[in-house]
This record gives C-alpha cells, sequence and structure tokens, in this order.
C-alpha cells in the first residue's frame, strides 16, 4: 500500500541530502538551500518538476518505473532503494542472479577475524567462503559439495550430525532462513538456481513448506549452538548472523565467552589446524 506522506518525505529528504556532485552534474555555484533542485531531479529522472512536487506533497501515485528512475537519478544504494519501494507500495525489482562474489571488505573481514570463525554465504545461504578458524571447526560447508553447500538445503534436508540446536532455537533458526529466503526470492526472482531451491525444499521438507506459505519476517536472533568436534569434543559456541551489504552476503559468526573452557576448546581447534 502506497505512503503517499511517507514517500513524499523521504523523497523530499534525499533530495536535499543529494548533491550535483554526488550524482554527477556540474555544480552552478554556491546554493542559497541545500540538495537538487526539483528541476535537476525531474531532469535526470524523466519526469516534470511538477510530477516532482506532487510527490513530495503526497499527492502523485508513482509506478514502479519512477520509482527506479528516481532511486538511479539519487544513486540510492540497494538498500535504500529497497525501503522506497515499500514506501511507494511495490515490490522491489531484483537482479538476475543472486551474487556469488566475495569482494575486499568481505575478505577483509575474513582476513581481520582470523582466530573468529567467519562463514560467508550469499543471500541464498550457499556458503562462499571461510576463514581458516572456520575451516578448523571442521564444519560440513568446509567438505561439502554441490547443494550440501547450502546452509538453508542441510537444515531441512539433512540430519544435524556435528552442529546442534535446542528445539526451541531450531525451531526459530529455521525460520529465519526460511524467511530470508523469501525475502531473497523477492530481489532475485529471475535466478534460477534460486528458484529451483525454493522448489526443491518445499517438495522435500514439509517443514520449509509450512514456513514458506506461512509467511513471516526476517528476525536474526542471538543463537546458540552445540559443535561436536572430533579433537576436543563438545564446543558451545553463540552464532550470530551478521549481513554485508557489498555482495549482499550473509555471515556465521562464531564466539565464546572469553576464559571460558569452551573458549580454550575453541583455541586448541586451531592450534591443532595449523599444525596439520
Amino acid at each position: 500500500m502506497l505512503e503517499r506522506h511517507a514517500f513524499g518525505s523521504l523523497l523530499r529528504a534525499w533530495r536535499d541530502r543529494a548533491t550535483p556532485q554526488s550524482i554527477g552534474l556540474r555544480s552552478a555555484g554556491v546554493r542559497r538551500v541545500p540538495g537538487l533542485r526539483r528541476e535537476e531531479l525531474a531532469r535526470l529522472a524523466g519526469v516534470s518538476p511538477d510530477y516532482i512536487r506532487r510527490l513530495e506533497q503526497g499527492t502523485g501515485t508513482p509506478s514502479i518505473a519512477v520509482v527506479e528512475a528516481l532511486a538511479r537519478a539519487l544513486r540510492l544504494t540497494r538498500s535504500d532503494y529497497e525501503y522506497f519501494c515499500v514506501i511507494a507500495g511495490h515490490a522491489p525489482v531484483g537482479d538476475d542472479r543472486v551474487p556469488s562474489h566475495v569482494g575486499p571488505s568481505a575478505q577483509r573481514l575474513l582476513d581481520r577475524l582470523g582466530h573468529v570463525p567467519v562463514c560467508l554465504c550469499d543471500a541464498a545461504w550457499t556458503a562462499l567462503a571461510w576463514n581458516p578458524a572456520w575451516e578448523a571447526m571442521n564444519c560440513d560447508a568446509v567438505s561439502a559439495r554441490g547443494r550440501d553447500r547450502n546452509v538453508a538445503w542441510r537444515t531441512f534436508t539433512r540430519p544435524a550430525l556435528r552442529v546442534r540446536r535446542s528445539d526451541e532455537r531450531t525451531s526459530r533458526f529455521e525460520a529465519t532462513i526460511a524467511a530470508d529466503l523469501r525475502t531473497t526470492l523477492h530481489r532475485y526472482p529471475a535466478d534460477p538456481d534460486l528458484v529451483a531451491l525454493v522448489n526443491d525444499l518445499r517438495l522435500h521438507s514439509r517443514r520449509f513448506d509450512e514456513l514458506w506459505t506461512g509467511g513471516g519476517a526476517v528476525r536474526f536472533f542471538d543463537d546458540q549452538v552445540l559443535i561436536n568436534h572430533p579433537d576436543v569434543g563438545n564446543l558451545q559456541v553463540d552464532c550470530d548472523i551478521l549481513t554485508v551489504h557489498e555482495g549482499d552476503l550473509r555471515a556465521l559468526v562464531f564466539s565464546t565467552e572469553p576464559g571460558s573452557d569452551d573458549a580454550r576448546r575453541l583455541a586448541d581447534t586451531r592450534s591443532r589446524h595449523e599444525w596439520k
């Protein structure tokens, strides 16, 4: 549903925030007010200045094509564009394929957290990269191939072998994964691999199908898992899910209470891995 006044206020705020230089226009000298003029934004977006005025006053009804043109003109980030679409009452138009590239900032995250187990997944929850600390945990994704490298697929179709959760946490984690996949499909509706993954999950997992048809928002939570490590035994670790905007990635991060037995076991896994 279009929230006209919210859309108009947001458009005005982003127009005021932008500068001619930030969107590729040549500056016309000193300005009495910050931001872009309506005429400048209208020219870039291919609409009339009067239409921009009506949108900002909450009397216009923008089409998805207009929303996209305004987003391009204002050079909005992907997350800002998606929010813009929601306020305008439209579903964001997705890219063709789920990105599978680990960019420089994501790689730096892996490198800087060298002592903390981190695994990077794409928006479809396929593991793309991890650091040595994650590999030392001997998690399933390290040796998995094909679809078994996908966290969602393993969660709903494979019994947990090394990573275990309580029933309550398992239920919440499953709901989170299903909701996040639904959001991903909205963004990348033309990705054949993603569509096939969702269809196969619905076919092979009654639990996933129930969650998928039931709806629900993405709610990342403070997770806790028990890992059965072949060398050091059981480790209880906190599992946080972080979003990496560059590349639309998900980062799974394991951590332990400093000074605890679990922290010592975690350090032991790294030491053993370095000597292998």
